[in-house]
């Protein structure tokens, strides 16, 4: 005798009323229609100086928006006018070594405040949130004065160097040290606990658990200070004015811009080439970067 198979009833789906799923569909139209107006805000000044960049110097002062006809060779113009080359490596250089010192000094200290009891932590955070505080104007007078008089024991050149500019970074820094801080305490105490208890010590702890969970705000962290040394003007203009071999984009920019000062379409040229290297940088690490401001668990 065989057994018949039973087929399980059917679940039918419920279908909503027809006024909540065009109120949905409306919701949902508006939210995209919003977000593509705020897009059009944000993208619209970089479509602005690409058009800009591709005109002419008599259209440039017209009232046209689209150019006519593209003239292509402003970025030529520029190439030739400014060794990007050297510019692009410095300021490379410059972000690039600056951005792995905050990271190498920045890690251990913002594990000692969130990981480690000791006394008086608390205050010395506040002794470092403190700092922020200080504009970096306040104190660049008194770094100048020690980085031109009170290094020549090191037997090395500082002004119109490099040198000022990622040294520093390798002491830390307090708005990264704080992000970083902040992360590592939402990561669970039980994970460290049971490390220690298998007789790892603090520095292994960091090293084995703690960063490969940290990774998303490390890369977050690195991300910030790149586009900020990037960027950066003042401190370049402090240490590197003296010494044009040494100068990074951002000066390049500034004095390019002063040589062509009516000519919009070469100046808009040169920002779009100093924009360009960062703009690839944070596409490219986009995921990881939204995953370290998001994140407040642990990765599974």
């Amino acid at each position: 005798m065989t057994a018949t198979a039973v087929k399980p009833p059917e679940v039918r789906q419920r279908q909503l009323p027809v006024a909540i799923r065009r109120r949905r569909l409306l919701l949902r139209i508006a939210n995209h229609a919003i977000l593509i107006a705020v897009s059009a805000a944000f993208l619209f000044p970089i479509f602005f100086m690409l058009c800009t960049a591709l005109m002419t110097d008599e259209q440039t002062l017209s009232d046209k928006i689209i150019p006519d006809p593209f003239v292509w060779s402003n970025f030529k113009t520029v190439f030739d006018q400014i060794d990007l080359a050297r510019y692009t490596w410095n300021t490379f250089l410059y972000a690039g070594l600056s951005t792995v010192g905050v990271v190498v000094s920045c890690v251990p200290v913002a594990y000692a405040f969130a990981r480690i009891r000791w006394r008086g932590r608390n205050i010395v955070f506040l002794g470092v949130l403190a700092t922020l505080m200080l504009p970096t104007q306040v104190t660049s007078v008194s770094l100048y004065i020690i980085f031109a008089k009170y290094t020549g024991w090191t037997g090395m050149e500082w002004i119109g160097t490099l040198k000022p500019l990622i040294v520093p970074s390798f002491f830390g820094d307090a708005f990264s040290i704080f992000l970083l801080r902040q992360f590592f305490m939402t990561i669970p105490e039980e994970l460290s606990d049971s490390a220690r208890v298998d007789g790892l010590s603090e520095l292994r702890i960091l090293w084995d658990v703690i960063v490969p969970l940290s990774k998303p705000a490390i890369a977050a962290v690195g991300l910030f200070n790149f586009i900020f040394a990037w960027n950066n003007f003042y401190d370049p203009l402090v240490y590197l004015g003296q010494n044009p071999d040494s100068q990074t984009l951002s000066l390049a920019l500034s004095s390019f811009r002063t040589l062509h000062h009516v000519q919009w379409n070469l100046t808009m040229a040169a920002a779009l080439i100093f924009m360009l290297p960062v703009i690839v940088i944070f596409f490219a690490a986009q995921r990881v970067f939204i995953e370290g401001v998001t994140l407040s668990g642990v990765k599974g």
